[in-house]
C-alpha cells in the first residue's frame, strides 16, 4: 500500500511541535529507548505488559496469550496477558494490567486471520483448537511504543503502535485467501466477563461499539471505534457462535468478520481509538491524535514520547547497568493510565459523565504499592503528573464518598487494605504539589476516609487495636497501615494549624504499638480481651489467612517506616540491631507457604513484595549505614537482571521498578511522607535528574565499583553533608551532590545521632 503523507494541519503541528521541542528545549536529548528491553519482568512473577504504548497511556495494544498454568495459581503468571515463555498469541487486545497479582482488561480483541473463520479462542498448547497462531521469538520485536510479530499460521506480519488513546495497527497478509479480522468483544483472559457488546457498521471503513464488563473492575464500560484503511468488503455480525444479520450485532458476546480484498492490496491499517465515554468520543480521539495513515510516523512519535520521559534522568553508568534502569524507569511510567478523551471529557466512579474537564484524568492506580516509592520518585521528575493524578483521586472521593484504594477504569476494586491513597495525598501536599485550589478538599477527603466506620476503622477511632477476633484475617496488617495514613492526615492538619485533629490522627498513627508483643518482639494478633493470639509462628506466612497481608510475623515487624525511631525505642537499639541482623541472615526457605508474593529473598527479606521495600534503609536509623549498602546492593544485583526473569516479584504497575530507579541512584523515601531520602549504595557514575523550571540535581559518584560500595563522603552543594539522608526540597532547588565510595565502611558517615534520619 503507498502510505498517506498527506496530513491534517493538527497532525503536523503536533508532530512540527515535538520536532522543536526536541530542537530547543530538549537539544540535549539522548537516545535512550534502545536501553529499554521490555522483556525484563514477562517470566515468572513479574506480570509486566508486553506491547506498544505511550507514557500512561489509555491503550495498552499488545498480544493476549493462552494461559499455560504450569503452577498452582492456575495462570497467575499471566495476569498482563503475557508471558514470555509461551510461543502462542490469541489476538491483540487494548488494554492490559503491567505487574499486577489480579488479571482484567484485555479488551477489544482483534485478530488479523486467513482461511477458515474461527470464532472461539483456541486452547492453550494448540492452536488448531480454534483462533490463534504460533509465533517464533526471532519474529517478534518489541522497543517502547512498538512491538511486531510473524503469524505463522495466518502467515500475517504484525506491527503495533499507539497514541494515548489509539491503537494503530499494520498488517501485511502473506496468504490472502479468505483475509479476515475478527473482532472478539466476548474475550476474556478468565477473569472478568462481557455483560454487554454491541458492533455497529457506519460506512465500508467505520465501525464503532462498545463493551461492558464485569470482573476486577466490577462496572466497566469502554466505547471503541475502529477505521480502517481499505474497505470491508463483506461483514458477517455474530452473538456467541449464533449468526447475526444487517450491519449491527447487540448482545452478551458480539463478534465481527471483516473481510477485505488482500490479494489487490495486502497491508491493511486500522485505527482503533478507545473512550469511558462514548463511540462519538472514540472516534474524536483517533480525529485529534492520528488524522492520518502514516504508521512510521505514529511509531516515531511514541519513541519520541518515551525519549522524552527517559531523559528526565541522565543515567551514566556501564551498558548492562543502564539497561536495567531505563528498563526499571519505563516500566515506572505505565501507570497510572489515562481515563479521559481528547476534550477532557470522562466517566466517574458514580458512572456520570463529566465534560470539558480542565484536567487529565488518571486510573489504574495500585495504591497499596505504589505509595511507598513510585509516587515519591513522581514527585521528583513529573510533579505535574502527582498535581493531575492526585486530583483525580480527589475526584473520586466526590463520587463515592471515601478516597479510591485500587481505581480501576473507573470502578473501585477494593483490593488490599488499609487507606493507601492517603500517604499519596499528605506527600503531595507536605511537598507543595497539590493545586492550592484542591487544599480544603484533599484535607477533607483524607479525614473522612480515615473516620469512616469500616475495616477495623471503628476501634482506631477509639484509638484501640482492631481485635483479632473482630476480623478473619489481617488484622495487623490493617492496624500498620492504618498507623501509617494516620501519620499522613496528622501532618496535613499539624500544616494546616488543625491542632486537635493533629494531635488526634497523631496518637493514632502510635497506635502500632498496641499489637507490640514485647515478649515475642513481634507485632502479633491480639484479641479483644486484651491477650495476644498464643499460637504464634512469625514464619508462618499463609496466602492472606493470617493476621498480615501478603507476609509473616517477620516480614510486618518493620512496617513503621513513619515512626522508625518509635520502633527502635521498642526493640532497644542493640536488640533492634540483632533483629535486623537476623531478619536478614536467617534461612530463607522457612515459612513462605502457599504465597507467590513472597518471592526474592534475602533471609526473610522479600524484595519481590512491597512491605519490605524499606527495611534496608533501616539501619540507617541506628546509625550503621553500611548495612543498607550490603543489602541493596545484593537486591539490586540478584534481583534485578536484562532477562526475561529479571523482576523477583510482580511489578505492581510501576512500584517494584521505582524501587530500583531510586535505589540504583542511592537513595529511597524510607518514610513516603516526610520529604526525606536515606541513602543507600548508588550504581552509576553520575545522574543528573532534570527538574522543573529548566533546573537539574547532579549526583556525581566518585570511586565507585562493585567494591567499592560503601559511602564515605558526601559533599552537598560544595560543603561536606555528614547526614545518612537528605532532603526533598534541597532536590528540587537543583544542586550538585558529590559521593564518595570506598571499599570499606566509614567509621564517621551518618554514624553520630544527629546525622540519622528523623
Amino acid at each position: 500500500m503507498k502510505k498517506n503523507c498527506t496530513f491534517s494541519t493538527l497532525f503536523s503541528t503536533i508532530i512540527l511541535a515535538s520536532c522543536l521541542l526536541t530542537q530547543t528545549g530538549h537539544a540535549q536529548d539522548k537516545s535512550l529507548t534502545g536501553f529499554v528491553n521490555p522483556y525484563i519482568g514477562s517470566q515468572g512473577h513479574g506480570h509486566v505488559f508486553v506491547g506498544a504504548n505511550v507514557p500512561y497511556g489509555a491503550v495498552q495494544l499488545g498480544p493476549s496469550q493462552t494461559m499455560q498454568s504450569w503452577d498452582q495459581f492456575n495462570g497467575w503468571d499471566w495476569c498482563s496477558g503475557y508471558n514470555y515463555i509461551s510461543n502462542d498469541i490469541l489476538g491483540f487486545t487494548h488494554t492490559h494490567l503491567s505487574g499486577t497479582g489480579i488479571g482484567d482488561l484485555n479488551d477489544l480483541m482483534i485478530v488479523p486471520a486467513s482461511g477458515h473463520l474461527e470464532l472461539q479462542p483456541a486452547q492453550k498448547l494448540d492452536m488448531s483448537t480454534g483462533y490463534g497462531s504460533n509465533f517464533k521469538r526471532a519474529n517478534e520485536v518489541v522497543k517502547p511504543g512498538y512491538y511486531a510479530t510473524y503469524l505463522d499460521k495466518y502467515k500475517v506480519r504484525v506491527e503495533l503502535t499507539a497514541t494515548t488513546r489509539v491503537g494503530f495497527h499494520h498488517y501485511h497478509f502473506d496468504n490472502a485467501d479468505s483475509a479476515h479480522l475478527l473482532i472478539d468483544l466476548e474475550f476474556s483472559m478468565c477473569w472478568d466477563s462481557p455483560v454487554e457488546t454491541t458492533i455497529k457498521k457506519i460506512n465500508d471503513t467505520t465501525f464503532i461499539g462498545y463493551r461492558f464488563s464485569k470482573g476486577w473492575a466490577n462496572d466497566q464500560r469502554l466505547f471503541f471505534a475502529i477505521k480502517t484503511s481499505q474497505p470491508i468488503t463483506q461483514l458477517n455480525l455474530f452473538n456467541g457462535n449464533d449468526a447475526v444479520p444487517g450491519t449491527t450485532a447487540k448482545g452478551k458476546g458480539v463478534k465481527a468478520a471483516m473481510y477485505f480484498n488482500a490479494a489487490s492490496n495486502p497491508d491493511l491499517y486500522l485505527k482503533v481509538g478507545i473512550s469511558p465515554v462514548s463511540e462519538e468520543n472514540a472516534l474524536g480521539n483517533i480525529a485529534a491524535e492520528v488524522p492520518g495513515w502514516n504508521f512510521e510516523q505514529v511509531k516515531t512519535a511514541a519513541d519520541l514520547a518515551w525519549n522524552k520521559d527517559l531523559n528526565k534522568i541522565d543515567f551514566v553508568a556501564d551498558d548492562a547497568t543502564k539497561t536495567t534502569f531505563y528498563t526499571a524507569l519505563y516500566h515506572s511510567h505505565f501507570f497510572p493510565a489515562v481515563f479521559n478523551d481528547h476534550n477532557g471529557d470522562y466517566r466517574g466512579t458514580d458512572k456520570k459523565v463529566y465534560t470539558n474537564q480542565k484536567f487529565t484524568n488518571y486510573t489504574v492506580m495500585s495504591l497499596w504499592d505504589t505509595y511507598r516509592g513510585l509516587h515519591p520518585l513522581m514527585s521528583v521528575i513529573d510533579p505535574v503528573l502527582v498535581k493531575d493524578m492526585t486530583h483525580s483521586m480527589l475526584m473520586v472521593y466526590k463520587q463515592q464518598g471515601r478516597l479510591p484504594v485500587w481505581p480501576l477504569e473507573g470502578c473501585e476494586t477494593d483490593c488490599m487494605i488499609g487507606n493507601p491513597a492517603i500517604p499519596v495525598i499528605a506527600d503531595a501536599y507536605m511537598k507543595g504539589l497539590l493545586d492550592p485550589a484542591d487544599v480544603a478538599l484533599a484535607y477533607e477527603a483524607v479525614r473522612k476516609t480515615a473516620m469512616r466506620k469500616a475495616g477495623g476503622l471503628q476501634f482506631v477511632q477509639e484509638l484501640k487495636y482492631i481485635p483479632a477476633d473482630s476480623m478473619t484475617i489481617e488484622s495487623v496488617a490493617w492496624g500498620l497501615e492504618y498507623a501509617i495514613a494516620d501519620y499522613g492526615v496528622a501532618q496535613m492538619a499539624k500544616k494546616l494549624g488543625k491542632t486537635k485533629d493533629a494531635a488526634y490522627f497523631t496518637s493514632r498513627a502510635a497506635l502500632y504499638k498496641q499489637y507490640w508483643d514485647a515478649n515475642r518482639s513481634h507485632f502479633v494478633g491480639r484479641l479483644a480481651d486484651g491477650s495476644f493470639r498464643k499460637e504464634f509462628d512469625p514464619l508462618e506466612a499463609k496466602h492472606r489467612s493470617n493476621d498480615y497481608c501478603e507476609g509473616n510475623g517477620w516480614q510486618y515487624t518493620w512496617l513503621v517506616p513513619q515512626d522508625a525511631k518509635g520502633l527502635v525505642n521498642l526493640f532497644g537499639e542493640k536488640k533492634f540491631q540483632t533483629s535486623l541482623d537476623s531478619f536478614f541472615n536467617m534461612s530463607s526457605s522457612l515459612g513462605q507457604g502457599s504465597s507467590p508474593d513472597i518471592s526474592g529473598m534475602i533471609g526473610q527479606y522479600a524484595q519481590g513484595n512491597e512491605p519490605s521495600h524499606h527495611v534496608a534503609y533501616l539501619y540507617a536509623v541506628i546509625g550503621q549505614p553500611w548495612k543498607t549498602a550490603d543489602i541493596v546492593r545484593e537486591a539490586m544485583g540478584k534481583y534485578y537482571t536484562n532477562a526475561a526473569d529479571g523482576l523477583c516479584g510482580n511489578e505492581d504497575a510501576g512500584q517494584m521498578s521505582a524501587w530500583y530507579v531510586l535505589s540504583a541512584m542511592g537513595f529511597y523515601p524510607m518514610n513516603p511522607m516526610n520529604g526525606t531520602f536515606v541513602f543507600g549504595s548508588p550504581l552509576m557514575d553520575q545522574a543528573v535528574i532534570r527538574l522543573s523550571g529548566n533546573k537539574k540535581f547532579a549526583i556525581v559518584v566518585k570511586n565507585n565499583s562493585k567494591e567499592n560500595k560503601y559511602i564515605q563522603k558526601v559533599v552537598l552543594n560544595g560543603m561536606v553533608y555528614n547526614k545518612s539522608f537528605f532532603l526533598y526540597k534541597d532536590v528540587m532547588k537543583g544542586g550538585k551532590m558529590e559521593i564518595y565510595m570506598g571499599n570499606k565502611p566509614s567509621a564517621t558517615f551518618g554514624v553520630k545521632q544527629a546525622d540519622r534520619p528523623i
